[in-house]
Order: C-alpha cells, then sequence, then structure tokens
C-alpha cells in the first residue's frame, strides 16, 4: 500500500509541476495617483506597499490605472524582472494618467502593442467625447507566453467617472475594438470600470445576447472568490461597500483556478484606494 502511495505522488509531481507553469497571475490595480493632497497616503508612502503586494502575489500582469509616468518608474525600481507598455492619455507620451501594462518579462514576450482613446474618434491622442469628464484610453499588448508558448491579449482601461453616456459607450466600443483587434484570440480585460455588476456597462459588456461579450473571472473560478467583494475603499478603514467596479474580464477559453480582493494593511493602511482584484488562470 505504501508503495503505491509513494509511486502515485511520483507519477502525479510532474503533472502538478506542469500545471503550475501554465498558470498566469493577473492583477488590475488602481494605484491612485501620486498627490500631495492625500497626505499620509500619498504615493511616496505607498510605493513599497504596492510593489510588495505584487511582487508576493507573483502577478506576471498587472493592469494599473492612474498611474503617472514618475509612479511607473517608481514600481520598476522595486521590480526589476518587470516592463510596462502605456502612454499617457493627454498626450500619448508621458503626459497625464496611465492605463499601462506591467509584465514579467522573464516569463511574457510583447509582440504588438498600442493605444487607443475612448472616444468617437479613438485613433485621435488625446480626444473624448460623450458626456466625458475626462479623457480616458485603453492600451493592450499581444504577448506570447514563453513557457507555453501561447499568444493572448491584454487590454487595460479606466472608463469615465462621471459621464453614463460615456461609460456606456466605452463598453461599446471596448467590445468592438477587441473583435477586431484580438480576432479571435483569447483575451484577458483589466480595469477599473467605474461601474457596479448591475449598472449598464457591466451589462452591455455581459450581455448574453452579444457574440462579442465577455465573461467575469469571479463567476469562473474554480475556487470560491476570497476577500471583500467591494473593491474601493477611499482610504477609509475599509471597502466603501460590497460591490465591485474593478474587474478582470475574459474572452476565449480559460480555466480560472482563484479569484481575489486583495486587502492587505501595513498599520491600518492600505496600499491604494482601491484594491488589487487578482486572478490565477490557464489558458485552455
Amino acid at each position: 500500500m505504501k508503495i503505491a502511495i509513494v509511486l502515485a505522488v511520483i507519477f502525479l509531481l510532474p503533472i502538478l509541476s506542469l500545471a503550475q507553469e501554465r498558470e498566469l497571475n493577473i492583477m488590475t490595480f488602481n494605484i491612485r495617483y501620486n498627490t500631495a493632497r492625500d497626505s499620509a497616503n500619498a504615493w511616496p508612502n505607498r510605493t513599497a506597499f504596492a510593489a510588495s503586494q505584487i511582487a508576493f502575489h507573483q502577478a506576471h500582469i498587472i493592469g494599473v490605472q492612474e498611474a503617472l509616468h514618475g509612479q511607473m518608474t517608481d514600481l520598476l525600481e522595486l521590480l526589476p524582472n518587470h516592463r510596462y507598455i502605456g502612454v499617457g492619455r493627454d498626450d500619448g507620451k508621458e503626459k497625464g494618467e496611465y492605463s499601462a501594462v506591467i509584465y514579467d518579462s522573464l516569463r511574457l514576450k510583447p509582440l504588438r502593442s498600442a493605444t487607443f482613446w475612448l472616444s468617437e474618434t479613438p485613433e485621435i491622442i488625446g480626444s473624448k467625447s460623450w458626456d466625458a469628464a475626462i479623457t480616458r484610453i485603453v492600451t493592450w499588448v499581444l504577448f506570447r507566453d514563453l513557457k507555453t508558448k501561447k499568444e493572448f491579449y491584454l487590454f487595460n482601461t479606466h472608463f469615465d467617472h462621471i459621464g453614463k453616456i460615456a461609460r456606456r459607450s466605452s463598453a461599446e466600443l471596448l467590445l468592438k475594438k477587441i473583435a477586431e483587434i484580438a480576432k479571435g484570440k483569447q483575451v484577458i480585460i483589466t480595469g477599473d470600470f467605474n461601474a457596479k455588476p448591475a449598472d449598464e456597462p457591466i451589462q452591455v459588456i455581459l450581455n448574453p445576447a452579444d457574440a462579442n461579450r465577455l465573461a467575469d473571472s469571479k463567476d469562473l473560478s474554480v475556487q470560491p472568490h476570497y476577500g471583500p467583494t467591494g473593491t474601493f475603499n477611499g482610504f477609509q478603514s475599509k471597502e466603501t461597500d460590497d460591490k465591485p467596479i474593478d474587474y478582470i474580464f475574459l474572452k476565449g477559453k480559460f480555466k480560472v483556478l482563484q479569484h481575489a480582493t486583495l486587502s492587505q494593511t501595513w498599520q491600518g493602511r492600505f496600499s491604494s484606494d482601491h484594491f488589487p482584484v487578482f486572478a490565477r488562470l490557464i489558458l485552455q
């Protein structure tokens, strides 16, 4: 009996090791822009917290929102194996907030990338439309997984916080652009959508009648969701309510092993006014 158990373990170890090598750890993380108005919660006091969350959870891809150029360089100094792709939303270079994609360069190779604006003229730098309060963007990357050799797309975005029409139209544009750009490849979508599950933009994204619809990784997770369901804390003592506004969506065949909202604190302080959302998945 003992010999049979030992042989079973020896047989299973390579299989388990192979499965772990295929896993990708994905994070969406609104890191809150750097402003002195945040006082004790200002970015210089949170930089190490944010970087340590990324490192501890071994995130291969992090879709970040609200990042200013200096914050991107700050993070990469603390994450030496990571690189980023993205531009400032104001000038398509370094001005304004990024919706950047940080990736583990030891695991992933970017093949193509670009940024488009959430507007009626998405190719025009700095453009905005509808009732949007400010300029909003989507940055996308085609990656090759250096371990599995599989290719997939990552889209990262941040929807407007004021304009209801803008959020709905942004959701429609996002689905259209994913279909045009990815052309049937598997897609991971990260972002702060400034919308709760019952709100119109999320209903557009998940609409079962739309062939371009996405799926919420939380709903697909084999292991039940871990952590708070709300993702915005506003630098208060806990999440402001139990509804998320930050999501990891998927298009194509994935196995989602875990889904979590990461609410760690350091002496009662958070890494951002949003909790990072995390998913561990396998491209089928």
